[in-house]
């Protein structure tokens, strides 16, 4: 019983997984993030030529 738990304590493959598992939630949660950002940046934009082109038009 001892051999197998100082095997296991040995292997690291799972700890691998798990690190790979959690750089790949980081690298998800700032691209959403940064999608979110410029999504309102865009729409801010948008907007405003938007406005900007409504006020030129002759009525």
């Amino acid at each position: 019983m001892t051999k197998i738990f100082a095997r296991l304590m040995k292997d690291e493959s799972g700890a691998t997984a798990i690190e790979y598992g959690l750089i790949a939630a980081l690298v998800s949660v700032a691209l959403i993030a940064g999608a979110g950002a410029l999504g309102d940046s865009l729409n801010n934009t948008f907007s405003t030529l938007g406005s900007k082109m409504e006020a030129e038009v002759p009525k």
